[in-house]
Formats: C-alpha cells, sequence, structure tokens
C-alpha cells in the first residue's frame, strides 16, 4: 500500500504548501511618470534644395565683385569699376542673406509649445504657445505659388507662414482667428502630437 501523505504536510518537493493563483493588479501610472510622457519632445524639419541654388548664385555674385576689386586689368575707368563692384557685392549679399535663411526650418513641439526655426541661425524664429491653439491640421500640399514665393509670408485672407519648398505642412488655428502654417516632413505625425498636447492641456 502507498503512504498517504498526512494533512498538513509539506509537499514532496519541499515547497511552501498548495499554491493558490492570485489576480494581478497593474498599478496605476505616476505623475512622475505621466509628467515624463508630457515632456517627450517632437522634431521635425524641411530642407530646400532651391534655396542652395540661390545661395550658391549669390556667393557666385559677390565673388565675382571681389575679383573685379582686385582686378588689376580693369580699364575702363574708376567709376565703372565702383559701381560693378558695388553692384556684384551688394547682390550677392542681398541673394545670400535672402537664401540662407530659408534654406532648412526646423519646427520643434515641447510640452507647451511650438517653436520654429529658420537657416543655421535660427532667425527668423516664432515660438507659439499650445494654449493659444485651437487646432491642428495636416496640409497635404502647400505650394510657395500659394503664397506668393518662399519664406517668411503673410497674407490678410490666409494669416502667417514659413514656405521654404512644396510638399505637406503644419497648419494651426489659433484663438483669436489668425492661423500659422509651416512646411515640414512628417506633419501628420507632428499634428497627431500636437493634438495629443492639446488634449492633456484640456484635461
Amino acid at each position: 500500500m502507498r503512504d498517504q501523505p498526512r494533512e498538513g504536510a509539506l509537499p514532496p518537493e519541499g515547497g511552501a504548501g498548495p499554491r493558490h493563483h492570485s489576480e494581478q493588479t497593474v498599478a496605476p501610472a505616476t505623475p512622475l511618470a505621466a509628467a515624463s510622457a508630457r515632456a517627450a519632445v517632437w522634431t521635425g524639419r524641411a530642407t530646400s534644395r532651391l534655396q542652395w541654388a540661390l545661395a550658391a548664385l549669390g556667393a557666385g555674385c559677390l565673388a565675382l565683385g571681389i575679383e573685379l576689386a582686385v582686378d588689376p586689368g580693369w580699364s575702363s575707368g574708376l567709376v565703372p569699376l565702383v559701381m560693378s563692384v558695388v553692384g556684384c557685392v551688394a547682390t550677392g549679399l542681398l541673394i545670400l542673406c535672402g537664401t540662407l535663411a530659408f534654406v532648412h526650418v526646423e519646427v520643434r513641439v515641447e510640452d507647451e509649445a511650438l517653436e520654429v526655426r529658420c537657416g543655421h541661425a535660427g532667425v527668423p524664429r516664432r515660438r507659439i504657445h499650445l494654449r493659444d491653439v485651437v487646432a491642428a491640421d495636416h496640409a497635404p500640399r502647400l505650394t510657395p505659388c500659394h503664397w506668393g514665393g518662399w519664406g517668411y509670408r503673410s497674407r490678410p485672407e490666409k494669416g502667417t507662414a514659413v514656405i521654404i519648398r512644396r510638399g505637406e505642412g503644419l497648419v494651426l488655428r489659433l484663438g483669436d482667428g489668425r492661423v500659422f502654417t509651416v512646411t515640414v516632413d512628417d506633419a501628420e505625425t507632428a499634428v497627431h502630437h500636437i493634438r495629443t498636447r492639446l488634449a492633456a492641456l484640456r484635461t
């Protein structure tokens, strides 16, 4: 006959008695974890190849002006020389200043604000508090023709915009009725990110 285990005896493996399944509860997110999620930052950018080409043209004009200024073979008189040098240098600087500021644009969505920086120097710059934003929309196709050219644009019937290329962009509608538009890659993700922030700010 087999020996029956006595009541209350330890299992043969030496465990701690019969095992009972217990329900596991998931602890709610701590305020610190929620704050860390809100602190995530989204960044995106857009680049314009045309602006780089125009910047190269401006650099060429500037180089031509410098070449004329130091060329000893100029024989057409001092006044034409000065006019040629000043014209080339001024044109080159004007083109460079107007294009290098918009060779690319960077959009940064932080916890409570959206910031737009243009060019390597970060100017012009625009910062919009998310509490002032009513809605964020994705624009699948923006063109400079709709805004009258490239750069920082302003039109009374459409608001203000930073347009550096054709393509998708982000449209913000503000509480005071104004509209701000910016061309940026992966604009749909930016819209989703901003809407999530707006929902968090309004709860």
